[in-house]
């Protein structure tokens, strides 16, 4: 599986175009996020915004199948869905540090 994330827009919030790609089978999204949210939860990891929400996407796809992941959201409607999604996202962020 590969997920290809392109930053669209940057003002007043980070844009990405999220497609996924599974064989021929894909699914394309939107992704949104403030930079507070940005920066609180990328903290000091030096992610860029599109290595955060491929992060987002691992920790999604890890719980979920690809077409279940909502086609337009903002990075803080994950909580709602996860709760254990701001502990967790570190993890994630460190795993492609060290990839």
């Amino acid at each position: 599986m590969s997920i290809t994330v392109i930053q669209i827009a940057a003002q007043p919030k980070r844009e990405l175009a999220v497609v996924v790609r599974e064989g021929r089978n894909e699914t394309r999204h939107t992704v949104t996020v403030d930079p507070d949210t940005f920066r609180r939860l990328a903290g000091p990891s030096g992610a860029s915004a599109a290595d955060f929400v491929r992060a987002v996407f691992e920790f999604l796809l890890e719980r979920e199948p690809k077409e279940s992941i909502l086609s337009h959201f903002d990075v803080t409607v994950v909580q709602r869905y996860f709760p254990e999604f701001e502990a967790e996202i570190p993890n994630y962020l460190g795993k492609r540090a060290h990839a």
